[in-house]
């Protein structure tokens, strides 16, 4: 049987929101737009589609306008990251190193292109996985694209990692396991397994699996 990590990104392996917002306020400055962000604001973006976080930001400005600056926004922001990173949580690396031993690793975001790229190549992570997704690249939501990287990887078993209701409703949906990254930004009240800090992963993967 093969089994499977799927996991979401913000909140779940990183916190990007520092540098995420000092790109897009750059941007905006650059382009003589008066709008700026706070941590916060960025960190309530996360789990959207680009188009969602555009309609909140934007409201009035017409759709393709819109999303024409998020997308220059969020260019400029996989620039920032590459160079910079994000917080990364207690212990990830090892954990990671450890799970990629005996399990397919992914990630799957709303994210657009280049942002998961971003991580991987800012904190060196590309060996420890073997897939990605992302909603730009498919066109597609969270939950179509954990089963298509189910699917096109063979997965027997799959959970997916996450700190959202958003998730846990996307991984439900797709028919992987889901696991509360309760340390990350959001709620997942109806999660049947949650952790506390990745460190204690590996051992509920192990309940999940058995």
């Amino acid at each position: 049987m093969k089994r499977g990590i799927i996991w979401d990104l913000d909140g779940t392996l990183w916190d990007s929101s520092t540098p995420v917002r000092d790109a897009w306020n750059a941007w905006m400055e650059r382009h003589g737009f008066d709008r700026r962000f706070t941590r916060e604001q960025m960190r309530g973006y996360c789990g959207k589609t680009l188009e969602q976080i555009a309609a909140l930001v934007f409201p009035d400005v017409p759709e393709a306008e819109r999303n024409a600056r998020v997308y220059g926004c969020c260019d400029l922001e996989n620039e920032f990251l590459a160079e910079r990173g994000g917080i990364l949580y207690p212990q990830e690396r090892q954990v990671l190193c450890r799970l990629a031993e005996q399990y397919h690793m992914s990630i799957v975001s709303n994210c657009g292109q280049g942002y998961i790229e971003a991580y991987l190549t800012a904190h060196h992570m590309w060996p420890l996985f073997d897939d990605r997704e992302n909603a730009v690249n498919t066109g597609m939501g969270k939950a179509e694209n954990i089963r298509l990287v189910m699917e096109r990887n063979g997965l027997d078993c799959a959970v997916y990692v996450g700190d959202t209701q958003g998730d846990w409703q996307a991984a439900t949906r797709a028919g992987a396991v889901f696991v509360h990254a309760a340390y990350g930004f959001g709620q997942a009240p109806e999660a049947e397994w949650r952790i506390a800090s990745l460190t204690e992963l590996p051992a509920v993967l192990e309940r999940i699996f058995s």
